[in-house]
């Protein structure tokens, strides 16, 4: 990387790259401008194609990551400041520095483009910079247990690209878009315009090629949003008037076959809350034929704790333990190092281990039903784990910890790409919103209003079938992408 000042990029090269950052925020839910992501891509990539080195490349990438992290997840700083106990201004400083140390996956891209650089524009633009691109995005899906948030395939959830999700997934969609940014380069020529027809031609009739069919007849559900304050959940004097919440909830919706209560719903252990709460739960569900999956922190013999999702009812008794753990939210990385962090930031149940490896499946109505917690959904090879067995998918989360901000409505978002991804019915069931039956593409069928108590009740089906993605996962598109460079490499190499 060169640090000559003589090629690092001109100032408004690098505020035009942040602020096209800043503009691709708008792509994302709630906005929902998918289109807008197209050409500001486009711009970044013509920066990219016209700079002087692969060191100004990667600082006009950092500046657009640090636009586009700046302004889609500065909501961190509500749950680190809020409920972590650390000041505002602490809270601020911290989340920039998260920012900036995402920025860094682009500004790689950045680099990574500069190094392939063709002296074929079509190649480069059309093959190598979208390769790169989506080789350095699912790098941040994964290193450091990842962070996938806001990878460019989720901003096309309700355009014609999404019909390339259940064959190559969210990455896939990425990668199809990068190529048609690389496109726009290339026009008016018409061999551009005639690809760019192409692609955005096959997503929309991928979209309507079905993958999956009906397992059963449609099942009655209910989602429970219990509304209850972050602040307020883990006292003891909000405990019972807690759990009487969500019991009359429950029995609001006798019709309902499945009752999803959210995230750590239940306010209390479950060794704590079995002789009052959960054993006869069971009991009156087991006598109504009905199945109720709920929430709540369950230990072992071991003196391990799990954010568990534990089902209940005609269908008997199971449990699902969450596997992929937030760090620093849920669980210490490097414990003996960093324990003093989370004592400074006095984060409720904090502690947590990680469950097992095998399937995240429970049984509910009959169904076998692929369940994962909060954040596990945004990693697209955790939720295959389920299937083909699952013919339904549920997503129990607290969105609460994030407050009114772009959170709640960028994590449905992500939600809704799984869906799409697997072809299958997805309950998402949340404390505070957004709660949502989300179809088997990727299509939301209802919601719950945000920060009301709320019971959310339609019919999903069962779904059974395997879609491409299923049985590739993320390496569909990693190996097509690796062999997409391949031309670079040996073009590089001739030179």
């Amino acid at each position: 990387m060169s640090f000559n000042p003589a090629h690092w990029p001109l100032p408004g090269q690098l505020l035009l790259a942040f602020m096209l950052g800043a503009l691709g925020v708008l792509a994302y839910a709630p906005f929902g401008f998918g289109l807008v992501m197209l050409p500001a891509i486009a711009l970044l990539l013509h920066l990219w194609r016209h700079s002087a080195t692969p060191g100004a490349n990667f600082w006009l990438g950092y500046a657009f990551g640090l636009g586009l992290m700046g302004f889609g997840v500065f909501w961190i700083r509500i749950s680190i400041s809020q409920f972590g106990g650390v000041p505002m201004a602490l809270a601020v400083v911290i989340t920039l520095l998260f920012v900036a140390f995402m920025a860094l996956y682009y500004g790689l891209a950045g680099w990574l483009v500069g190094r392939l650089r063709s002296r074929n524009p079509v190649l480069w633009f059309v093959l190598l910079a979208p390769a790169a691109w989506v080789l350095v995005e699912w790098l941040r899906g994964w290193l450091f247990t990842g962070f996938p948030w806001l990878a460019l395939g989720y901003s096309q959830i309700d355009l014609p690209l999404n019909g390339f999700g259940p064959v190559l997934g969210s990455y896939g969609i990425t990668l199809v878009l990068v190529a048609s940014a690389g496109l726009l380069n290339l026009l008016p020529r018409v061999g551009a315009i005639a690809a760019l027809a192409v692609l955005w031609a096959a997503g929309f009739g991928l979209q309507q090629w079905t993958w999956t069919t009906p397992a059963a007849e449609p099942i009655r559900v209910s989602l429970l949003q219990g509304n209850i304050e972050q602040a307020q959940k883990w006292q003891q004097s909000m405990r019972q008037i807690t759990l009487q919440r969500y019991l009359d909830m429950t029995e609001s919706v006798p019709d309902s076959k499945i009752v999803i209560w959210p995230e750590t719903a239940v306010p209390a252990f479950a060794d704590e809350a079995e002789a009052k709460l959960l054993a006869p739960l069971h009991e009156r569900l087991t006598t109504q034929g009905r199945d109720v999956l709920l929430g709540i922190v369950a230990g072992d013999r071991q003196g391990d704790y799990y954010n568990a999702m534990l089902s209940l009812g005609i269908s008997g008794r199971d449990h699902y333990h969450k596997r992929h753990l937030v760090p620093f939210g849920e669980y210490l990385p490097f414990d003996e190092w960093t324990r003093p962090v989370l004592d400074f930031m006095q984060i409720p149940m904090s502690n947590f281990a990680a469950g097992g490896n095998g399937k995240p499946l429970v049984t509910l109505a009959g169904q076998p039903v692929g369940v994962d917690i909060c954040y596990e959904d945004a990693y697209g090879e955790e939720i295959i784990r389920a299937l083909p067995e699952a013919t339904l998918l549920v997503n129990a989360s607290n969105d609460a910890w994030f407050g009114d901000s772009l959170a709640p409505h960028q994590h449905l978002e992500i939600a809704r790409m799984r869906s799409l991804e697997t072809g299958r019915y997805m309950m998402r069931s949340t404390n505070t919103g957004v709660s949502a039956i989300i179809d088997d593409k990727g299509h939301i069928v209802s919601t719950s209003p945000q920060f009301k108590q709320h019971v959310l009740t339609d019919d999903v089906v069962p779904m059974r079938g395997t879609t491409p993605f299923v049985y590739w996962g993320n390496w569909g598109v990693v190996t097509l992408a690796i062999l997409l460079l391949l031309p670079g490499l040996f073009a590089q190499r001739s030179d």
